[in-house]
């Protein structure tokens, strides 16, 4: 891809599911990403989103997903940013990569491990590079948290614990698809609780136990309201979260070591201030982090390992972590009890050196999706 010596050809993308993650992030991020990566394509099942969102973002490369196929072949599209429900992940990605397409996908990477192993072999048997969207690996709170947590600050880290809740939305919302499409709060935002205690501890569980609560609440009437999990870790450390999605808002999580402690509050949150504070035995100090857009980090750093042939961190084998141990809460939710984890290989973390700041914008006018609560694809 390089341009006489020094120069490289921008990457060009096509965004393929334009629901509420779509529109009021990953497009709009473009615009803080366009240093290297181009937005050239939109893919979707709904007409009237390509042509309305073609129009705004002067895309005029406009697919069906029944011509998804189509937009590979042409040769008008280096990569793909996948945002559409999970179900649909493992076919996208590796009909991408069939093309020799590179892809960009939206976390949790897939439902099942054999969903992630398959596109893991199709991404190494067509040479494309395959990183999962984890957003929170670029961002300066989360790496700052990190950073702290491996120093030695609050001496030998012992305890993760976390509450994430939302009210979710009842109206055609993916979040309450069956679980085996992808639905349920664990899939949804248990990922991130477990991806933070994995990032802050720099190790995999070995042993989980995950219990779930209902209600009468007609919208969970085919995935839990409330999770509750422990996950054992080498050297007696433990992490503890709560997800709900019949609760009101929280996204905070806290480290506790032997000498002190750090809570970020909103910590998975892409649209918000952040707050870092460190509780030491004789003060407390806190940081502000401002509201930053999150997408463009992950478009700029994608595409730095396209042009320079660099395996990502995070790669494929980074998602299919994630989903093992939903895969074990899952069993443990229905077998009563803890289950024992097989051995997870992971070699690489995220760090500070993965730090990219882009400004935050103004939230887009959305077209035909729900809200918070509501829709992605």
């Amino acid at each position: 891809m390089l341009i006489g010596k020094s120069k490289k050809k921008k990457i060009r993308y096509a965004v393929v599911g334009l629901g509420y993650i779509a529109q009021v992030a990953v497009l709009p991020a473009f615009r803080n990403a366009r240093k290297n990566s181009k937005l050239v394509a939109l893919v979707s099942g709904d007409k009237e989103k390509l042509k309305r969102l073609g129009e705004k973002y002067k895309v005029d490369k406009c697919y069906l997903y029944s011509e998804f196929e189509e937009c590979l072949r042409s040769g008008v599209v280096d990569a793909v940013y996948i945002a559409t429900p999970n179900f649909y992940h493992r076919n996208i990605m590796e009909t991408a990569a069939k093309y020799g397409v590179h892809v960009l996908c939206e976390k949790p990477m897939a439902v099942t491990t054999e969903d992630c192993l398959s596109m893991i072999n199709e991404a190494d048997k067509n040479d494309i590079q395959l990183m999962i969207a984890y957003r929170l690996h670029f961002e300066a709170a989360n790496l700052e948290a990190i950073k702290i947590a491996q120093s030695k600050q609050l001496g030998d880290l012992k305890i993760f614990n976390s509450i994430f809740t939302m009210q979710v939305k009842d109206h055609n919302n993916i979040r309450l698809d069956e679980v085996e499409k992808g639905g349920g709060p664990l899939y949804d935002i248990g990922i991130y609780c477990i991806n933070a205690a994995r990032y802050l501890f720099k190790a995999e569980p070995i042993e989980v136990f995950a219990m779930s609560g209902h209600s009468r609440d007609s919208r969970f009437k085919k995935v839990d309201e409330l999770v509750s999990c422990v996950m054992k870790f080498p050297d007696d450390r433990q992490a503890t979260f709560s997800i709900s999605f019949g609760a009101f808002a929280s996204a905070d999580y806290d480290l506790i070591g032997t000498k002190g402690r750090l809570r970020l509050e909103k910590g998975y949150e892409y649209s918000t201030t952040m707050s870092l504070k460190i509780y030491e035995e004789k003060k407390i100090i806190t940081k502000k982090y401002p509201k930053r857009d999150q997408f463009a980090p992950e478009l700029i750093y994608f595409s730095e390992c396209i042009q320079k042939k660099k395996r990502p961190e995070p790669s494929g084998e980074e998602g299919l972590a994630d989903i093992k141990i939903i895969e074990a809460l899952l069993l443990s939710i229905d077998l009563g009890s803890p289950i024992m984890l097989d051995e997870i290989n992971k070699k690489t973390r995220p760090s500070e050196q993965q730090k990219i700041t882009r400004p935050s914008f103004v939230k887009p006018r959305l077209f035909n999706v729900i809200g918070p609560g509501g829709e992605k694809h």
